[in-house]
């Protein structure tokens, strides 16, 4: 199996790290960000990886090959010239997933000891289009599932903004965690272009395919967005 780490992000969140460095590379207890979460895959048998770059490109790809991709192979997909998001991301590096049945997508900047066999067997016991990694916790943007946990909306709690895309009884609200086990038939479904979110996927192709989650509750999950989540993320990643 492989695996897409998203690490183009600008990390506005981050700064002034981010104004030297890209996000990937922050660092907690002495690693950073994403020898972490490539030696997290490591630990479920992944070791093939493709990272997206954009911010701070060269430091990225220095680090890779300086430490020889920490034991993992590695490949670069490059966002130099213009950094698409998360679905523009993926559309990009489709390619590396030709030949796989499902793969992992996850954020740089989540860290979590979450169980991603769990999460694979679930996803291959139910065979959704997607499953989306999510817990109950507050945040501002969720995504909406049925009875049945599968994705029927989304709502953003500070704007007031909300989509629902099936009428299917009452509706339960799940922060997404950025971690997906997606198949690979997904791929040639996405019809946005350039620069675009992988919600703006999930929720266009909910409304004719089944887009599942994993409650992973009681996992830690720190997102390392801010200079004091990285603090948050030292007292439990050592």
């Amino acid at each position: 199996m492989k695996a897409m780490i998203f690490s183009a992000g600008l990390g506005s969140r981050l700064k002034p790290w981010t104004d030297h460095h890209p996000k990937a590379l922050a660092v907690v207890n002495g690693k950073t960000l994403l020898q972490r979460n490539i030696e997290y895959l490591q630990k479920y048998g992944i070791s093939e990886v493709i990272v997206n770059v954009h911010h701070f490109s060269d430091q990225i790809i220095s680090t890779l090959e300086k430490n020889n991709g920490w034991g993992s192979l590695v490949t670069i997909s490059d966002e130099t010239d213009a950094v698409l998001e998360t679905g523009g991301g993926l559309k990009k590096a489709s390619w590396y997933f030709k030949n796989e049945p499902i793969f992992v997508v996850m954020n740089v900047d989540i860290l979590t000891d979450m169980s991603l066999s769990k999460m694979i067997e679930q996803h291959e016991r139910l065979q959704p289009m997607a499953t989306l990694a999510v817990s109950d916790r507050a945040t501002s943007r969720y995504f909406l599932f049925d009875q049945q946990n599968i994705l029927s909306g989304w709502e953003n709690v500070k704007t007031g903004e909300k989509k629902v895309l099936k009428n299917t009884g009452n509706l339960f609200q799940k922060a997404f965690s950025g971690i997906h086990v997606i198949n690979s038939s997904l791929l040639p479904l996405i019809k946005q272009e350039g620069k675009f979110s992988m919600v703006e996927v999930y929720l266009d192709l909910a409304k004719e395919y089944m887009i599942s989650c994993y409650n992973h509750t009681g996992a830690a999950l720190i997102d390392v967005g801010k200079p004091e989540s990285i603090l948050a993320a030292e007292t439990i990643f050592i």
